[in-house]
């Protein structure tokens, strides 16, 4: 991909401007999405995953969200190498990560995660715990195979969200993400497929968005007012890519709507391609809808800088390099404030410097075997 020297200037002065969430100046407008990474023994963050953002913070990355790290509840998780945001030794791992990456000159929030029904009994990093859900229903499943939520199962689990948060602040965090997308714990609440609850928390789709809401508010009394609270949220889901949590502008309201006034700073929209319009009669994509309808600053994401999207990776697909033209356009018309890049900074830790240096020539096409390693 060749772009012309007047294309190199206009991304740079598009993406390297400051922009503010609550009271955070992220110093340019390019983000590292969270992507699932499994370099962490026991939990715990070594110093290879301090390296592996500090390298990206160094070259010119804004804002880094982490990888998904699981909130102090037994059920949040399924694997012994993905990072808990709990625990001494695991926490002491992370303020040194947030350390490294302050000094490279870039800011950092940690996503917080439960996978709720995605999990299986037996898995560790606690393998007697159940797999917990809104109704026990894993996707596309019209039979229950874990546990339904009780009040006192919400409780500690808006508490350990809760917790996290206010840990992330304690040990110098600059904010914190909630992973409410890709059909998830959150997220299982959010969709009506796995959420048939009768009670407050289930029904319509204000009704359903109830637990998301007291999780950001009871992270947002654990943190200090100016404490970036970011939301992640998907229409896709796993193994439900065409699910929708609303069909029209108005059903997208009624979801963010609450969020918002529970103490949300930024939205984070998760799509596959984030190029593709959202709803009919307008070519906003989801981002950009959330911006409009809530007035809060949205990052983007979905196969940027890529002409692929990135579930063919974890089947072995590279992809070949894309323009950002189309990127830098609604950009520059404030569709969104932010873009998040995963797939092209996984390949390339220098991915941002060579954007904003106008180096397009050296950007390399993605390839899945950078998957296995942590460069």
């Amino acid at each position: 991909m060749t772009l012309t020297q007047p294309a190199a200037s206009r991304a740079a002065q598009i993406l390297s401007r400051p922009t503010v969430i609550n009271g955070l100046t992220v110093p340019n407008r390019i983000v590292m999405a969270p992507m699932t990474r499994m370099f962490s023994p026991g939990g715990v963050p070594g110093e290879d995953v301090l390296s592996y953002y500090a390298r990206r913070a160094a070259a010119g990355v804004g804002l880094i969200v982490t990888e998904g790290t699981y909130v102090g509840h037994d059920s949040a998780g399924q694997s012994d190498r993905v990072p808990r945001f709990h625990g001494e030794e695991q926490l002491a791992g992370w303020a040194k990560v947030a350390d490294a990456v302050h000094a490279a000159g870039g800011t950092i929030v940690p996503q917080l995660w439960h996978i709720g029904m995605v999990r299986e009994q037996g898995q560790p990093p606690y393998a007697e715990a159940p797999a917990v859900g809104p109704s026990g229903l894993r996707i596309g499943a019209d039979e229950a195979t874990g546990k339904a939520m009780t009040q006192s199962d919400l409780d500690d689990v808006i508490d350990a969200f809760a917790q996290a948060a206010a840990d992330a602040e304690r040990i110098g965090f600059d904010g914190v993400e909630i992973h409410g997308a890709h059909g998830y714990l959150v997220d299982q609440f959010l969709w009506e497929g796995t959420n048939r609850r009768t009670d407050a928390y289930g029904g319509d789709p204000v009704a359903r968005t109830k637990f998301a809401a007291e999780i950001v508010a009871a992270v947002r009394e654990r943190v200090s007012a100016e404490f970036p609270v970011i939301f992640r949220y998907s229409q896709w889901k796993q193994e439900a890519y065409q699910a929708r949590l609303a069909e029209t502008p108005e059903e997208l309201e009624a979801i963010l709507a609450p969020l918002a006034a529970a103490g949300v700073d930024a939205f984070h929209a998760s799509t596959r391609r984030y190029w593709l319009p959202e709803f009919d009669g307008s070519d906003l994509n989801l981002a950009g809808w959330t911006k409009k309808l809530t007035g809060k600053p949205t990052i983007t994401v979905g196969s940027v800088g890529l002409d692929g999207e990135f579930l063919g990776a974890f089947v072995g697909k590279g992809s070949e390099v894309k323009g950002i033209d189309d990127l830098l356009d609604r950009l520059e018309a404030e569709e969104f404030d932010f873009v998040a890049v995963g797939r092209a900074l996984l390949q390339d830790p220098e991915w941002a410097a060579k954007v904003l240096d106008g180096r397009f020539g050296e950007l390399a096409a993605y390839d899945a075997a950078s998957l296995k390693t942590l460069s």
